[in-house]
């Protein structure tokens, strides 16, 4: 028999498709109760699965393991529209250097044009549309660089929550990174995705942003990736926004 039938592949095997560990190691957290598979602990080697749908953690983290998808970071630059491709002929997310020309891709989290910052790309649809859907309340981090001096009662107002024109919005979290007489900046984090809420936010509290980026969607953060660059997601943030969103 095969390891691949009508049973499904063989745990180590799969494990080691997916980076963890080769298969002698895979097979040794296997023994070492390290592994499980749909929530139950698996210690015996000859267990097989289904690496499109089972769910497999080592050690406690979700190890993606089906392969049909991919899953890339962007931090994407000022001027860029946030779409693949663009009637009025402006810049847009396809023209930038190493996007993948061979995969149809399409961007999960929209920034507007002047916005710069963290924006995932995929061909998993289920995965964008879980990912933007408010109901899994996956958390956004903006960076804004506002002016004006905020002060300690603007900070109160921004966590208490403001009414805008399309309703109430409280952020998760506000966090004053710096404050000068001439400029502010300021780290905003919420889970849900109105058309320039940030911007909106800053202008009815009279500190419009002068310069704004998302530093971060849910674990998955730009770090030191350059503007304009691209990576793959790491199997451990793409493990943890399946985790996120129920995958």
């Amino acid at each position: 028999m095969s390891d691949q039938d009508h049973e499904g592949i063989r745990l180590q095997k799969v494990l080691a498709q997916a980076g963890v560990a080769s298969r002698r190691a895979a097979e040794e957290m296997i023994a070492g109760g390290r592994v499980e598979v749909n929530g139950e602990l698996v210690i015996h080697q000859g267990r097989r699965v289904d690496p499109e749908h089972d769910e497999i953690r080592v050690d406690g983290s979700r190890i993606p393991t089906a392969r049909r998808h991919v899953y890339y970071v962007l931090n994407k630059p000022r001027g860029v529209v946030s779409t693949m491709e663009d009637p009025e002929g402006r810049p847009c997310l396809a023209d930038l250097e190493g996007i993948p020309r061979h995969e149809r891709l399409f961007h999960v989290g929209r920034l507007d044009t002047e916005t710069e910052g963290l924006i995932l790309l995929t061909n998993d649809g289920e995965f964008g549309h879980r990912l933007s859907h408010p109901s899994y309340k996956v958390l956004k981090t903006y960076l804004a660089d506002v002016e004006g001096r905020i002060d300690a009662k603007v900070m109160r107002r921004l966590e208490k929550g403001l009414t805008l024109d399309d309703g109430p919005v409280r952020p998760d979290k506000v966090r004053l990174v710096q404050a000068t007489d001439e400029h502010s900046l300021v780290e905003i984090s919420l889970h849900e995705g109105r058309n320039r809420i940030v911007r909106r936010m800053m202008d009815s509290v009279a500190h419009p942003v002068r310069r704004l980026s998302r530093t971060a969607i849910g674990p998955v953060r730009v770090g030191r990736l350059g503007v304009g660059d691209l990576r793959p997601l790491t199997r451990e943030e793409l493990g943890k926004l399946y985790d996120l969103v129920g995958l």
